[in-house]
């Protein structure tokens, strides 16, 4: 009987291992060679991501110290919460908090819309008056806020074309962008306005994979148009509306810099001055720390809603939420 020899059998296990790594690998490359061209499609999106959205996390420390810009990021002196401090002493920074509130809740009211254009569009059969509206609510979309902000400036001034529709019913004329009553208005129905089309496009898609037996069963039972919508349209787009207002929550405080920015005139700046616009004078003035510690709260701000909403949600049903 010859011994028993465990160096052997050591060998052969790990010879073993080797050539099973190897066909994973192998598996692998093989997988990704396979898929090469949308690797290759992926690619230039992931590294443009990439650039802009977590290279730039660096500069955070720039709230957390003295910056000085010879001395660059990293060599600064610390400075602690001072910065946090600051900000939320300011006046200005409680006046751009309140306003940017105030219009993140407006423009939350309006979160339904592309939704119920998407439903009343689908409602449609004329199949061509459908494509003209899409095609109609899309074009604002395509439009910078500049040229967006000068069509609504030439509309709505003094000799636009809404104070000369006033003049044919015998109305005064109406310094629309001058006054600061109107100007919540004016964000909220142009934010409707450029966005409503291009927000229905999601909503159209998840309408497209509702199973049509499904109205064909409710019409068979007797339901009119209401009822089918109420039944099974929404019930569908349920998911869909969830994650899309996850996704919209994250961004409270970021209601629309361009928007704002072209928007505002001289006199209805008290209300227009959002965290954005606040960042912007801060870094115009060379404050970098202090705009950099109002970007870090904005986004403390969001993340916190995310996790609270996706929580509520969770609630309400287990299968939904963001994760």
């Amino acid at each position: 009987m010859q011994p028993f020899d465990e160096s052997a059998i050591g060998t052969a296990v790990r010879q073993k291992k080797r050539k099973r790594s190897n066909t994973a690998m192998f598996a692998h490359f093989h997988n990704l060679m396979r898929h090469r061209a949308l690797i290759a499609m992926f690619l230039p999106g992931f590294l443009l991501f990439m650039l802009f959205q977590y290279v730039p996390i660096y500069g955070v420390l720039i709230a957390f110290k003295d910056y000085k810009f010879l001395l660059g990021v990293w060599d600064s002196p610390w400075a602690g919460l001072e910065h946090f401090a600051r900000l939320t002493s300011g006046s200005d920074f409680t006046a751009a908090l309140r306003n940017t509130v105030v219009i993140a809740l407006l423009k939350m009211l309006t979160f339904p819309t592309p939704i119920i254009l998407a439903i009343m569009l689908n409602e449609v059969r004329q199949r061509y008056f459908r494509k003209l509206i899409q095609t109609v609510s899309y074009l604002p979309h395509f439009f910078s806020w500049v040229i967006l902000a000068g069509i609504l400036l030439s509309f709505l001034g003094s000799e636009g074309g809404m104070n000369q529709l006033l003049q044919l019913f015998g109305l005064p004329p109406v310094n629309w962008m001058i006054k600061s009553d109107y100007f919540y208005p004016i964000i909220v129905l142009s934010g409707i306005w450029q966005g409503v089309g291009w927000g229905s496009i999601i909503y159209f898609a998840a309408l497209s994979s509702i199973d049509p037996t499904l109205y064909e069963a409710a019409i068979s039972d007797g339901a009119g148009r209401l009822r089918q919508m109420w039944h099974i349209t929404l019930p569908g787009l349920m998911p869909t509306i969830i994650t899309m207002f996850l996704l919209h929550i994250g961004h409270f405080l970021t209601v629309g810099f361009d928007q704002i920015y072209n928007l505002t005139t001289p006199t209805n700046s008290r209300v227009a001055d959002i965290l954005d616009t606040y960042v912007l004078r801060r870094l115009l003035t060379m404050d970098y720390e202090l705009g950099a510690a109002a970007g870090i709260f904005s986004s403390l701000v969001g993340l916190a809603l995310v996790i609270i909403s996706n929580r509520l949600v969770k609630l309400y049903d287990k299968e939904q939420g963001l994760w």
